[in-house]
């Protein structure tokens, strides 16, 4: 069953947080498409919310294949497989994630506006995007969380493959999704809106929601 777009996903899946037993914590959502998402379920929990930036390492030819991922905090992750597959050289991957650490340092500065992530140190986090494919970025941001000191991630997302969401499982303390096909294309394909959704619709929800931003 499709979502009609971010809004309903995200009042979903503050439902399926809810008959899970998930305690109320802190929403962590990657942007910007999962920022929307959050912010349904961290006012329907009545939690904070803030993001966590990761940006994918995408292949030069291939943008959308991604080679690895980094995040705020200072994680890192290479998809080895797939460097090996394309014998990719180290200086390839070096342009890549020099790029993508000049938007994911953009990006931090136009979410935060100079104010510090909200602490989660010892405290149970809920990691939201809008949707997952491959899970490799979802991996890299727990990671980050748990860096941070996060005393437990729980990985929310309205939709992904039903392998991944369950290889997951073995990295996250808990999972919980509304829709998990075991056919499975593109996200974008599960919700009839699936607008870009740009930093300014970023920065208004964090505002509304009392997030880092002034």
């Amino acid at each position: 069953m499709a979502f009609r777009d971010r809004a309903e996903a995200g009042d979903r899946l503050a439902q399926a947080l809810a008959e899970s037993g998930s305690e109320r914590s802190v929403v962590v959502a990657l942007p910007r498409g999962g920022v929307p998402v959050a912010a349904v379920v961290a006012r329907a929990l009545g939690a904070a919310l803030d993001v966590l930036v990761v940006r994918k390492l995408g292949h030069p030819s291939q943008p959308e294949l991604g080679i690895g991922a980094i995040a705020e905090g200072g994680v890192s992750k290479v998809n080895w497989r797939l460097v090996t597959q394309f014998a990719l050289t180290s200086d390839v991957g070096l342009r890549v994630a020099a790029r993508e650490m000049t938007e994911l340092v953009r990006r931090v500065a136009t979410y935060r506006s100079g104010r510090s992530r909200i602490p989660v140190e010892g405290r149970s986090v809920i990691l939201v995007d809008d949707g997952l494919a491959t899970g490799f970025t979802a991996r890299v941001a727990i990671e980050a969380l748990r860096l941070a000191g996060a005393h437990r991630v729980v990985l929310a997302v309205p939709v992904g493959p039903r392998d991944k969401l369950v290889e997951l499982g073995a990295v996250a303390d808990a999972v919980v999704w509304v829709e998990a096909p075991r056919s499975f294309g593109a996200v974008g394909a599960w919700y009839h809106d699936f607008h870009p959704v740009r930093d300014e619709e970023v920065t208004r929800l964090l505002a509304e929601a009392g997030g880092p931003v002034p």
